[in-house]
């Protein structure tokens, strides 16, 4: 955690005064939530982790920082994330490194990291965040909890310097499916700020979560969606929870998917991500870490083929997944193809025996996923041989949100990981 918020006990007993004056408690009534540090919280420094902006505080509330308080939330902080959200392993130089709480001498992820290691050790019950390609994703896997990356628009973004962005969203992380469903609630529905809108009207996703049900639903399960290679102890794990559904009387099927062209599509299309968000700062690019100033410059270097081609393979990506979905109900796939590495280094040097080139390559398998535009969540299904936490990605159909969290809820209860050890850190 950074930057405790010191209004937050001002803010409880505001709460218990509404609640004795005879108020309706909200769906999130006193819960302590934390806020990723690239999202405004009135009073509080919004450093997006960079030097940059270490004096920088925010005037108002983001939007989802806006609901959140409307559903009755605590926001008791800001959250740890890598510079400007750029990386898999949360560190930077203002605040430092973000450990593991199953073990502190490892990563706890990122870019979300901050949060998902605050809900592991207990100190909030819900973390605001944001996905670009597994930001909720990778720290829920590697921190045992649960993070959905709901589709572009149902959670609005705002402030953003690019409204029309459809590759990152922002979303929430928890220790359970039903808490995730209920933090969504509260965050999802149009606002008149943002252009990207989605429908929510009749949509209960804790109604959904409570009442999933594994029998008669079809899974398809899948490796590795990028043929990156993946680490045995991590697809042991992942392979036995999704085939071990079938006892309760799902339908599971293997299956053999390859969307290396997504991988490529997906890094050209980050690249402009990163220049489109990133445009005040050019000037000062010799200011800015590794990975952030890495990604500005693989950005200005994509052409406009390369960003047409990208386009074209998430077109086609999603033509695959229209016909997936008149077959199965969901894709299962690993979250993460290792396990979580030491947190001294940037990024995990081999994955399955295979050296790694870049910081972001062993992201692939939640990134490439990030080009659907579904909703797509990181539900712990194991531990692995070494006792830590191992993530399975669900992947479910268009506004299948609710779903996607019930089946979350249903593996979570076939394969409880208990929690990590906080005496031993």
């Amino acid at each position: 955690m950074v930057a405790p918020n010191a209004r937050a006990l001002d803010d409880a007993r505001d709460l218990e005064a509404t609640l004795r004056g005879g108020a309706q408690p909200g769906a999130l009534c006193g819960v302590p939530v934390g806020i990723k540090d690239i999202t405004d919280v009135a009073g509080l420094p919004t450093t997006y982790g960079s030097p940059l902006y270490v004096d920088n505080v925010a005037d108002a509330d983001a939007l989802v920082v806006e609901r959140l308080r409307a559903a009755g939330a605590i926001i008791i902080g800001k959250t740890n994330t890598p510079e400007f959200a750029a990386g898999g392993n949360t560190f930077n130089e203002v605040f430092g490194r973000t450990r593991n709480p199953w073990n502190s001498a490892l990563s706890a992820g990122g870019s979300t990291g901050g949060g998902a290691s605050a809900l592991a050790s207990g100190m909030i019950g819900v973390a605001e965040g944001s996905d670009l390609g597994g930001s909720l994703r990778i720290p829920a896997s590697f921190c045992g909890l649960v993070g959905i990356r709901p589709s572009p628009g149902l959670v609005p973004t705002f402030p953003t310097a690019w409204p029309w962005d459809d590759l990152a969203v922002t979303g929430p992380m928890a220790r359970t499916a039903g808490d995730v469903a209920l933090a969504l609630q509260a965050m999802a529905g149009p606002d008149p700020r943002s252009p990207l809108k989605q429908p929510t009207k009749g949509r209960d996703f804790v109604g959904s979560v409570s009442e999933a049900r594994l029998a008669g639903v079809r899974l398809a399960y899948c490796p590795d969606i990028v043929r990156l290679g993946i680490d045995a102890s991590v697809e042991q794990r992942c392979h036995a929870a999704a085939f071990g559904l079938a006892d309760g009387d799902a339908m599971v099927d293997p299956v053999d998917l390859e969307f290396s062209d997504g991988r490529k599509a997906f890094l050209h299309l980050r690249g402009v991500w990163m220049v489109a968000h990133m445009q005040e700062h050019m000037h000062r690019l010799p200011e800015l870490g590794d990975n952030v100033r890495g990604n500005i410059e693989a950005g200005l270097r994509v052409t406009t083929e390369q960003v047409a081609w990208a386009h074209g393979v998430r077109g086609r990506m999603w033509a695959f997944f229209e016909r997936f979905f008149e077959r199965y109900d969901f894709l299962l796939t690993p979250s993460m193809a290792v396990s979580p590495f030491p947190v001294e280094q940037n990024y995990p040097a081999t994955v399955g025996g295979r050296a790694m080139k870049t910081y972001v390559d062993w992201i692939a398998p939640t990134f490439t996923l990030s080009l659907t535009g579904l909703p797509i969540a990181s539900v712990p299904c194991g531990l692995d041989a070494n006792g830590l936490p191992v993530g399975l990605q669900v992947v479910g159909p268009p506004l299948g949100e609710g779903r996607v969290l019930g089946l979350c809820r249903l593996i979570q209860e076939a394969y409880p990981i208990g929690e990590p050890d906080l005496g031993a850190l």
